[in-house]
């Protein structure tokens, strides 16, 4: 709502002959003057005192088109809609060629009232006077695109049950900004603790409610500290800091024993001497997408995003593009752990007016989906906040504040969290998660392993690190795919595990783990001995047929590393079978299976003398044959260490 004069002036096209108004060249020396004064005021930012000069000038020269546009617009600044309405059309009824621009104002006008058809009747009004400026045609096609969404909307609303957080979390202060790991365990979010500054709180889920928030005292400064976002663990954040030198800049940090280490500015070409603000973590931590306003963007506000390189470090940001970014401002991503689903705010998409929130899916080709307006009553006329999604695509967290009590002081501002259940059309694909602790078989002692997860339709790597000081981790998997999890340590025998989430629609309970190692044994094995089994979770095998399947080769890969780092060692590979069909057949196919992994780690350079194998078929089941579940574990494939 910018104040228009200068363009106003640009647009005066008036007769000296017959008309029916004034103008400031027809005004008297004492009208002139209370005009001059309320300019002055404009010029001094007492905006109310100008309406009220003017109105006393009005009332004396009611026929005076340029007041009544200098005050329209005064009132449009002010958001006092309904008379910005009303003066914009005094004005063009004494003259609706005087000031074409005032048709675009008075729908801006309309539209903030829902007005939506008579703005759409005044913007197709100021196109046709032939005389707007490229820049405000552009702007006004964009309102024109916003008051038709916005009356389809209203006439289909979206289901939306906002409840607010308990009083633990809303204060009468600010709440805003929200973050969340991906158990629900942690809740962060920004809190405005005095009209200049800003903290970051956190609250733990205690059984059936959040806990009182509390100042994360660790990270927070003298200076702003604000829109945390948490790693899927909720062990590491990304946060905003507005230093010293006035700047705000991106910090990440970490926790090392329950204990949250220094944070660290992140480095050029991350930071810059602009502004960078609002960072969202990616699931796996290697991606951050967040709020700038440097150099290459479309709008004063984009959205950008960086990627971790092997070493810690991160490449230089790239805009997401403008499919996403618009002349207008974007703000507060959120990308979901599906790794697919991008929330954020827009002043510049098609919306109700103000910020709208919108979601971008992501397409196999890395381009982006155009956005989708959330639609109405989640959008309204105002400002709408930062929305986050659960793991399973659910329940939606955002701040707001015009769903709650209204005594707040107008200098701290009144912004709450809510919750609501997130319709089907705007959901993300769900996910779930697997946490697991890592630790010795004997002693129980916690071990720091590497463990890397698979997307074995393309035997690409979802996700790899290293367990924590503590022995654990928390890896998100996006459902839809089938998972294969390799956790291994220098000294230990490896271990797999699969997650076969293919089909899944829903996952009612995440997966926990407790995965114990064995160390590879130094002596005491032999062929008549051998160390106890590894069960190969992840070789597959054609139905009925000793055809490795594909998906088998990071397994197989895995097996063969370990043998080519052990190289004294020799291993005789088991099949096995379920009791389903004769008996001599399942002892035939679990043979041929087992023969199938011994040829291709042979294919593949490691010495055939080294390589045993033997096929039990039914004769050695681990569970019942009673259930598919059962029989699925009975059909494995395992190897042993004899040397």
């Amino acid at each position: 709502m910018r104040l228009l004069f200068a363009a106003l002036s640009l647009l005066l096209t008036f007769s000296l002959y017959g008309q029916d108004y004034q103008t400031v060249k027809d005004l008297n020396k004492k009208a002139e003057k209370q005009y001059e004064a309320a300019q002055s005021h404009i010029n001094a930012g007492q905006n109310a005192a100008a309406i009220e000069v003017l109105d006393k000038l009005l009332r004396k020269e009611p026929a005076f088109i340029d007041g009544y546009l200098m005050q329209a617009d005064l009132h449009l600044r002010q958001r006092a809609f309904a008379k910005a309405e009303t003066g914009f059309e005094t004005a063009l009824q004494l003259d609706s060629t005087y000031a074409p621009l005032a048709y675009y104002l008075l729908a801006q006008a309309e539209f903030e009232q829902q007005k939506y058809e008579e703005a759409r009747a005044h913007l197709q009004a100021y196109f046709a006077t032939g005389k707007a400026a490229q820049k405000r045609i552009a702007e006004a096609r964009q309102l024109m695109r916003s008051a038709e969404f916005a009356a389809k909307a209203i006439q289909n609303p979206v289901p939306f049950d906002p409840r607010p957080l308990p009083s633990a979390i809303n204060t009468e202060r600010p709440e805003y900004l929200p973050s969340m790991a991906a158990n629900g365990s942690i809740l962060v979010y920004t809190t405005r603790t005095t009209p200049r500054n800003e903290d970051i709180f956190i609250s733990q889920w205690q059984d059936t409610t959040w806990g009182p928030g509390q100042p994360l005292e660790a990270l927070n400064t003298a200076f702003n500290d604000s829109s945390p976002s948490l790693s899927a663990d909720g062990r590491a954040m990304a946060f905003t800091r507005n230093d010293r030198n006035g700047n705000f800049d991106l910090y990440y940090a970490r926790q090392e024993n329950g204990t949250w280490q220094d944070p660290e500015r992140l480095p050029a070409p991350v930071n810059t001497a602009g502004f960078e603000s609002q960072p969202a973590l990616s699931a796996d931590g290697n991606l951050l997408l967040f709020v700038s306003d440097r150099q290459g963007g479309y709008g004063r506000l984009d959205l950008w995003a960086t990627r971790r390189n092997p070493d810690g470090s991160w490449r230089e940001p790239q805009n997401l593009g403008d499919m996403i970014n618009t002349p207008l401002n974007e703000q507060a991503p959120f990308f979901h752990p599906d790794g697919q689903s991008l929330y954020f705010m827009s002043k510049g998409h098609p919306g109700m007016g103000q910020y709208d929130l919108f979601l971008a899916r992501l397409k196999p080709d890395g381009s982006w989906e155009r956005p989708q307006n959330l639609g109405y009553p989640i959008n309204t006329s105002n400002n709408e906040g930062a929305l986050i999604v659960s793991l399973d695509g659910k329940t939606a967290y955002f701040d707001t504040d015009q769903l709650g009590p209204t005594a707040r002081t107008q200098e701290m501002g009144n912004a709450d969290l809510y919750t609501f259940e997130l319709y089907a059309d705007a959901r993300p694909q769900p996910a779930t998660y697997v946490e697991a602790t890592v630790r010795d078989a004997a002693t129980k002692r916690p071990l720091q392993a590497q463990l890397e997860f698979v997307r074995l339709s393309t035997r690409k790597t979802h996700q790899q690190g290293t367990a924590d000081e503590r022995g654990q981790f928390l890896v998100v998997l996006p459902l839809g795919e089938d998972y294969a999890l390799n956790v291994r340590k220098e000294g230990y025998l490896f271990h797999s595990e699969n997650f076969d989430l293919r089909e899944a629609q829903a996952i009612d309970e995440p997966y926990t783990l407790i995965i114990e190692l064995r160390p590879v044994p130094e002596t005491g094995i032999s062929v008549e001995t051998p160390s106890e089994p590894v069960v190969l979770r992840n070789v597959f095998f054609a139905s009925g047929s000793a055809e490795l399947k594909q998906e088998s080769i990071p397994e197989l890969d895995r097996l063969r590393g370990f043998m080519e780092d052990n190289p004294d060692r020799g291993i005789i590979i088991n099949g096995h079978t379920d009791n389903v069909g004769e008996e001599a057949d399942n002892l035939a196919l679990s043979e041929a299976r087992a023969k199938a992994v011994r040829d291709y780690l042979a294919s593949h350079g490691i010495n055939p003398i080294r390589l045993g194998y033997k096929g039990y078929g039914e004769s050695r089941p681990i569970a019942t044959n009673e259930t598919p579940e059962g029989r699925a574990l009975n059909r494995r494939t395992e190897f042993e260490i004899v040397k």
